[in-house]
């Protein structure tokens, strides 16, 4: 499906302002849909790419390039209508509203789909232009008993169509985040030019109760009353400043305060000055109160998780110095090369609990792990010799429960090629490579050291290492390891992961 911007581009020659504005329509236009109980369509005049008018000779076309539906009312399009082309023939309110520059409505309402839909035109203006149209439909199949919501909804409705035909609606200003912003059905209040409300729906009554105003809000002036209710004084002061803005006539971005009570309630003012008179202002407000309160427990739950995984680390890091102390006092060769592996080991996994200490959604940057756990592991080769481990390809981030078995992995595969790959006093080089793609994660060791013995079987090798790498790829990670002879010299040994769809 096409955007707004490749249709606009496609059939239009707007410029960018022009575009811009539109967009911000669109951004916006849920509101009036929601106010209106009807749908709105976006069109736009055909022209040449250059924008200079159709022929005269080619019939004068309008295409859609947008659509919206109402959330309060039954939709009159349940079909998609973008990209969809009409004709003044058949649309006749769309020539009218650019001819006129003003609200168009036809006189009878018109069968569609088996519905009836009564259809508005109401001219998009910009620059001093009519740039585009919207149409407004609104499904008349259904009958609405007219009630003091309904009538306060639609007479919004009204001022801000006005609006947007004057250019008004909606402004230059940033538009604030569609996503979060407080919607009609969230708690809306009409405010008089005086600042004193007309009208407020129940949801808008109940977030004012919960902020501790019991009585009704009709008659009472808005902005020192919601002054007086926010327990900060900043938070308070600037609420009542953005109601009494929009009285003034400038929009107001949404904007978050705490009452006493400890109620976090979002607020939203626009003005309402249609043909340029000042017909007061538009709040909207939404109780967020149990959001924030989820949110502060997830934030608590973050934190009391870091706060494990640094404590794990740390006791790790605990049982690293007594195994090396154990070590030190131990006489036999090969006890202290096992105790040594088991070092490292529980450095490697230390060192996982250590990133996930200051991770904030439980995943790893695996490089910045790799390239610390490289040194570590280089460390270990025997003083005669000359290897150098370095590192090749991303491998990206991964979740907490892959990270600390790869990291295990890499480390034991990284071990045995210096460990094993060379000769006493010779000088080698393994190398660690990463392919990531969308499924899987794909690393080789390699070196160019010796190979691998004769007759030598993953399935079917003693050594502690290995088994552990196996019982890891398998069991953990669910992937697959296999090791091999290099074409000219050497070993590697080929891993993958699956990156999703891990049990």
């Amino acid at each position: 499906m096409s955007t707004l911007s490749d249709l606009l581009a496609e059939h239009t020659g707007l410029s960018g302002g022009a575009v811009d504005h539109l967009q911000t329509v669109v951004a916006e236009w849920q509101l009036l849909s929601d106010l209106s109980f009807a749908d709105f369509l976006l069109w736009v005049p055909e022209t040449a790419a250059d924008g200079a008018p159709l022929p005269p000779t080619v019939e004068k076309r309008y295409v859609c390039v947008a659509q919206a539906r109402p959330t309060t009312g039954p939709t009159a399009h349940p079909e998609d209508v973008v990209a969809s082309h009409t004709t003044a023939d058949e649309h006749p309110q769309l020539r009218r509203a650019i001819a006129e520059r003003r609200i168009c409505r036809e006189e009878d309402p018109r069968w569609y789909l088996g519905v009836p839909v009564r259809r508005e035109a109401i001219p998009v203006s910009f620059g001093g232009e009519v740039i585009a149209i919207l149409s407004r439909e609104t499904n008349l199949a259904v009958p609405r008993v007219p009630s003091a919501l309904e009538i306060a909804y639609l007479g919004i409705a009204g001022d801000l169509c006005q609006m947007v035909a004057d250019g008004t609606f909606p402004t230059t200003e940033p538009s604030p985040d569609v996503h979060t912003s407080p919607r009609v059905g969230d708690g809306l209040l009409r405010l008089d030019t005086a600042g004193a409300v007309v009208f407020a729906s129940p949801n808008a009554l109940s977030a004012y109760h919960r902020m501790g105003h019991a009585s009704d809000l009709v008659g009472v002036r808005l902005a020192p009353l919601t002054r007086s209710l926010i327990a900060d004084p900043f938070d308070a002061t600037e609420v009542a400043q953005r109601i009494v803005s929009a009285l003034d006539g400038q929009p107001g971005m949404r904007t978050e305060a705490e009452s006493r009570r400890g109620a976090a309630v979002l607020f939203r003012a626009l003005p309402l000055r249609p043909g340029g008179k000042a017909a007061g202002a538009l709040v909207l407000c939404r109780d967020v109160t149990e959001v924030r309160r989820r949110d502060r427990a997830l934030l608590s739950k973050d934190a009391t998780i870091r706060e494990i995984h640094h404590r794990v680390k740390n006791n790790l890091q605990t049982v690293a110095a007594l195994l090396r102390l154990q070590s030190r006092r131990t006489s036999s060769p090969e006890a202290k090369e096992a105790l040594a592996e088991s070092v490292r080991r529980v450095a490697a996994i230390a060192m996982v609990h250590e990133t996930l200490s200051t991770s904030v959604d439980e995943r790893v940057d695996l490089d910045a792990l790799v390239d610390k756990v490289i040194p570590v592991v280089g460390d270990v080769a025997v003083a005669e010799s000359h290897v150098q481990v370095r590192k090749s390809g991303q491998f990206g981030v991964v979740a907490a429960e892959t990270a600390t078995p790869l990291v295990m992995v890499l480390t034991e595969l990284i071990q045995n090629a210096v460990e094993h790959a060379f000769p006493p006093g010779s000088s080698g080089e393994v190398e660690v490579s990463a392919t990531r793609s969308a499924r899987w994660l794909d690393v080789v060791v390699s070196d160019d050291g010796r190979g691998l013995p004769p007759g030598f079987s993953l399935e079917r090798t003693n050594g502690l290492g290995l088994q552990i790498v196996r019982t890891l790829v398998e069991s953990e990670l669910r992937g697959s390891l296999s090791l091999r002879r290099r074409p000219e010299t050497g070993t590697e040994a080929v891993l993958r992961v699956p990156l999703s769809h891990r049990r």
